[in-house]
């Protein structure tokens, strides 16, 4: 029988090629609910885009279905844990919108140097004043660039030809890598200090929200123009907004907002900012990029191929069904790790202890390595990107296997060699509740733990003294944030300590600084552990 490819909405005619030889093409009008689910039942693979929904409910009515595609980088529209339960592979277009998407940045860094949007408004509503709209110059001055993943790389390398000096912030980066591209690696507040010029280009993180809020606004060079291609919320908007008022920055090109679709916001009043409607992905190419490769990977998917966007299984071979259950935790490790290291490290080792590992346990250190880079670059960390990922970074990651353990049947730890020459760890085991995998951090950096890893995890590291927690529990309650579960752990009275709490939600950047300062922190960090 042949396969069938369900197209749920429209699709590059070059995409559609690629599948019409080998397979039954059928089409249907993805947001009419009723017609998808029953198209479903004999479909083999479905192709989407944002406006449909594949949700666990439909996965049910799809018995054959093997693959989910979006043509696009994000998957908000497609329920990855309900397929993945039911063996089914993800896939989505992680890299077709990354020209694109350093385009906006850079089209929108000129806009606002030139005063493009506002002199363009001004002359067709019938004034002449090109006195009013005197812009800047680029060549000499200093562009800082706050992220260097893929996109900022790609905004920095064509902001670099125009002549200008390039600062980046990313504690993610090894500073030979950012050599290799010409820029030279400050930290966050030099950043601000010494740019003419600011792009932003993080993932939406925890730690990222927020990131530039009021402080840092204010100590940013004057007349500073600012632009955020990358995600809503990086920025706070209203403390931009009071900084273009009060003229210390000089405009600000924006694309992304803290909640969208955005039609009110306190920067549309000001004339020197361009925002448009979160355009980054929005060119003609990129869509036909995302089609053609998502088109690809469910040929090589419903051959049996490498599929190598593939988001949500192991691109080749089997998983053994007891190691299942470590995928999850060897990837919330890693993204703990990550979080309490608060950097790059330069070798991680991946530790696998217990009977387990008389099965093939190699994909737990491509589950870990996926979890060390989620929070760390903008695009989909994948397993079979990871990897490139890490070697991109300069950071070896090995495995370790070990029939013994100690208080738990399984036990998995990511321990690595930061720069400076410290070791951070971070372990965990799986443990049954009914029929549920309950997965559980046991150690964090040499302190015993029993939390589960799941929620949004704070960790604060303190010197031990009375009030501590009342401090903390009365900052976040003021906050309106919910902690549902909280672990003190220590080596000795009056010693090192380790907070770890579970909250509801995430804090910004600023609240995780508030809370750290209120009690004296020696680090505070936090790690987003929640399913994807």
């Amino acid at each position: 029988m042949t396969p069938v490819v369900l197209i749920a909405e429209e699709l590059a005619p070059a995409a559609i090629e690629v599948l019409a030889h080998d397979f039954d093409v059928r089409h249907v009008d993805g947001t009419d609910r009723p017609a998808l689910l029953s198209a479903l039942s004999e479909a083999d693979a479905v192709i989407v885009r944002s406006a449909t929904q594949i949700d666990a409910e439909a996965i049910a009515a799809a018995p054959r279905l093997k693959v989910v595609a979006r043509a696009g980088v994000g998957l908000d529209n497609v329920e990855v844990p309900a397929a993945t339960a039911r063996g089914v592979m993800v896939v989505n277009a992680p890299t077709s919108n990354i020209v694109s998407a350093a385009e906006q940045a850079v089209a929108l860094l000129l806009a606002v140097a030139r005063n493009t949007a506002s002199a363009s408004a001004a002359l067709k509503a019938g004034e002449w004043k090109r006195s009013k709209y005197t812009g800047v110059e680029l060549q000499g001055k200093t562009v800082g660039v706050v992220g260097l993943g893929r996109i900022g790389v790609l905004f920095a390398s064509r902001i670099a030809a125009f002549g200008t000096r390039l600062i980046a912030y990313d504690p993610y980066i090894q500073p030979a890598r950012a050599a290799q591209l010409g820029v030279r690696l400050v930290g966050l507040e030099e950043l601000l200090r010494e740019s003419d010029f600011i792009s932003i280009h993080l993932p939406k993180t925890p730690e990222t929200v927020g990131l530039i809020g009021e402080k840092e606004l204010s100590i940013v060079k004057p007349g500073v123009r600012i632009v955020n291609a990358a995600r809503g919320g990086l920025i706070d908007e209203q403390a931009l907004a009071d900084a273009l008022a009060e003229g210390r920055v000089g405009g600000a090109g924006v694309d992304v907002y803290a909640k969208e679709p955005c039609t009110s916001s306190p920067l549309f009043a000001f004339d020197n900012v361009v925002a448009t409607p979160h355009l980054g992905a929005s060119t003609a190419e990129a869509q036909d990029k995302a089609g053609l490769a998502v088109a690809k990977s469910v040929k090589l998917a419903l051959q049996g191929e490498f599929v190598p966007d593939a988001v949500n299984v192991q691109a080749g071979g089997v998983v053994a069904e007891d190691v299942r259950p470590l995928l999850p935790l060897a990837e919330k490790l890693g993204r703990a790790f990550t979080a309490v290291a608060g950097g790059v490290a330069a070798s991680v080792t991946v530790e696998v202890r217990g009977e387990i590992v008389n099965h093939d346990v190699s994909v737990l250190k491509l589950a870990a390595t996926k979890g060390l880079f989620s929070s760390v670059v903008e695009e989909q960390v994948t397993y079979v990107n990871a990897p490139h990922l890490a070697a991109e970074r300069g950071v070896e990651v090995s495995l370790s296997t070990q029939t013994e353990t100690v208080d738990h049947p399984v036990l998995v730890t990511v321990r690595g060699a930061l720069p400076d020459g410290r070791t951070v760890s971070v372990s965990g085991t799986v443990t049954q509740a009914g029929a549920r995998d309950v997965i559980k951090l046991t150690e964090v950096d040499g302190f015993d733990v029993e939390i589960g890893a799941e929620g949004i995890l704070l960790f604060l590291r303190y010197a031990d003294r009375p009030g501590v927690v009342g401090i903390v529990g009365t900052l976040l309650g003021e906050a309106g944030i919910n902690i549902a579960a909280m672990q003190v752990a220590r080596r000795e009275a009056g010693g090192e300590t380790l907070m770890t709490l579970t909250v509801d939600q995430a804090l910004g950047a600023d609240l995780l600084t508030s809370a750290a300062d209120s009690i004296g922190a020696i680090s505070a960090s936090a790690a987003d552990l929640r399913d994807e």
